[in-house]
């Protein structure tokens, strides 16, 4: 299961954990212009864990969900089809 919410600077996904037990803690994905990070509480530290991604490394990210293995390097958009 998962929301999306549109802020005024961001938009935030929440992914719930609703299958198998043992489940896993909520994933946050907030999406700003600069950058995009994903948290998880962590009960072993009793602390958020965050990773922040470039713009380039979640277009990176999203491209290697549908690729094999293998070493990639996209190239950037250019506008011209």
């Amino acid at each position: 299961m998962f929301t999306i919410e549109h802020e005024f600077d961001a938009t935030v996904i929440t992914l719930v954990d609703d299958g198998e037990v043992p489940l896993q803690e909520d994933v946050i994905i907030t999406a700003f212009a600069e950058c995009v990070t994903v948290t998880q509480y962590d009960a072993r530290t009793d602390r958020v864990q965050t990773v922040t991604l470039s713009p380039a490394q979640q277009r990176d990210l999203g491209a290697a969900l549908d690729l094999p293995e293998g070493a990639y390097k996209l190239r950037p958009e250019t506008g011209q089809g």
